[in-house]
């Protein structure tokens, strides 16, 4: 059983006042005993023993009235502070919650199809906009099965302050070491919230602004850097014959730049990389010593990655033109690869082939709440 401080000082006052009837009752044995002998004298006049009892009862009522009020007072006011306590706690907790609701925000879902891992110096990032201006939502990456993760050391958790006042989701690619709180010029998906849920396209204005549909383009295989006749399989040029432009491609955006591929033996393998399809692209490491045709391109001569020999032969290969986040720090191609071919075997060189359209451009659903 449990006792409470009041319980104990009732019981304190309950053993004061027992002592205090035994001794009376004590007293007035004694006072008994010599009754017998004066009550001729004193007649009809109350004995001291009627005295003291009266004075014991009397006592005794008043002392439970006074414990009966101490009693009443103690309760009342434990209760008071109990109940103020209570209180108390229910108004921090309620605070607390309502804090933690400000300060945190309300969960922003993000799931996605066709967007995938990052180099290890890269993140990606989401955004709300609010009356036009941009409120991160948290840092993240994507796993190799295409789910969002934490960025390792970070905690992954995408909110939304505001949800009421969001009016788009945007999501772009961010530096790991990123000293700016600002967004990249790299904004991947962008869609507009109807009923707090934003379908995120790679063509929303915010995003990249364009779907590729319209997107096309040629190729030939040929060395010209390695002199007329010698190893002509082992290059691959986005040009049309008699030596035009080969590609197709609308203007990128700020923060975005297309490359060209050849995957060999399941080795991806820049061409480089190109803003103007109409004009050459800014790498040759493969090359051989001969200079090559104004336009996008690669020989594969020499300083074969790891795995590799070059020349080699490109038939069986994959041709692919992607688009990358500038900077890039992946030496793979990127989820957006609008032009797409695979190389037929037995083909010759110099023989314009088609690129046809890539996979399905990368898209995603955000959801707030």
């Amino acid at each position: 059983m449990n006792v409470t401080p009041t319980t104990q000082r009732a019981h304190r006052h309950r053993r004061r006042m027992a002592g205090a009837v035994l001794g009376l009752s004590l007293f007035a044995a004694a006072c008994g005993d010599s009754s017998d002998s004066t009550s001729d004298s004193v007649g009809d006049e109350p004995t001291a023993t009627t005295a003291v009892a009266q004075v014991s009862d009397d006592e005794m009522s008043e002392g439970e009235g006074e414990m009966s009020d101490e009693m009443t007072d103690e309760m009342s006011d434990e209760m008071t502070d109990e109940m103020s306590d209570e209180m108390t706690d229910e108004m921090d907790e309620m605070s607390d919650e309502m804090s933690d609701e400000m300060t945190d925000g309300v969960p922003l879902n993000l799931s996605f199809t066709g967007l995938e891992p990052l180099g290890a110096d890269a993140v990606y990032e989401g955004w709300v906009i609010v009356e036009g201006e941009p409120v991160s939502t948290g840092r993240f990456a994507i796993d190799d099965t295409g789910a969002t993760v934490a960025v390792p050391g970070e905690d992954h958790s995408s909110t939304v302050a505001h949800p009421e006042d969001a009016e788009a989701v945007v999501i772009t690619i961010e530096p790991l070491d990123d000293p700016d709180p600002a967004p990249a010029a790299t904004h991947v998906l962008a869609g507009d919230v109807v009923d707090g849920t934003a379908e995120l396209t790679v063509s929303h204005p915010a995003a990249l602004g364009v779907d590729f549909a319209e997107a096309s383009g040629t190729f030939i295989l040929g060395t010209p850097t390695d002199g007329d006749g010698n190893n002509e399989l082992s290059g691959v040029w986005f040009i049309d014959l008699p030596l035009a432009q080969g590609l197709d491609l609308p203007t990128l955006p700020e923060g975005w730049a297309y490359e060209g591929w050849a995957v060999i033996d399941g080795v991806p393998v820049t061409t480089g990389q190109f803003l103007d399809p109409g004009a050459a692209d800014e790498f040759d490491g493969f090359s051989g010593s001969e200079g090559g045709p104004p336009f996008p391109g690669e020989d594969f001569i020499i300083n074969a990655p790891e795995g590799l020999e070059f020349p080699t032969d490109l038939t069986g290969a994959t041709v692919v033109i992607s688009v990358e986040p500038t900077p890039d720090d992946s030496p793979a191609p990127f989820a957006i690869k609008p032009l797409v071919a695979e190389v037929p075997a037995g083909i010759g060189d110099h023989q314009v082939l088609d690129l046809g359209a890539g996979p399905a451009l990368p898209s995603g659903t955000a959801t707030i709440g």
